[in-house]
């Protein structure tokens, strides 16, 4: 999917996430959300293989986004998605800063929009698949 990445985990869902909270936690990010898409389709009467989204972000690098182009507020906070395929594979899904940029015809914010991808590839790399035995 055009914009969108995602990274297969090791661990499970509910570890994929907790882990990924504090890694933005410990780069001194603002957590703003954590959803429980299948606890609320639960809620509902409904099933739903895990999947769960934090919404996560830092003024300081949002902020310089909207001054160029506040369409892209739409896309912030920075969003990530946990969740488990039907083959019970953990996934973490991310949207690329890059795209974002992209799809707002946003300029000039380069080294804005390079920092928030290396800091987002990390954190998923962390948080996922890194400490392999």
């Amino acid at each position: 999917m055009e914009g969108l990445t995602s990274v297969e985990s090791r661990f499970g869902p509910k570890e994929t996430m907790d882990r990924l909270e504090a890694e933005i936690k410990a780069r001194g990010m603002n957590v703003f959300a954590r959803i429980d898409h299948a606890a609320l389709a639960a809620e509902a009467g409904l099933t739903l293989r895990p999947t769960e989204v934090v919404l996560f972000g830092n003024p300081r690098g949002g902020t310089p986004l909207m001054q160029a182009s506040q369409t892209i507020g739409i896309d912030l906070p920075l969003k990530a998605l946990v969740w488990q395929d039907t083959t019970g594979t953990t996934w973490l899904s991310y949207n690329e800063p890059e795209w974002m940029a992209r799809r707002h015809k946003l300029g000039g914010a380069e080294k804005v929009l390079a920092t928030m991808s290396d800091t987002i590839r990390e954190m998923a790399a962390k948080a996922a698949i890194r400490n392999r035995l």
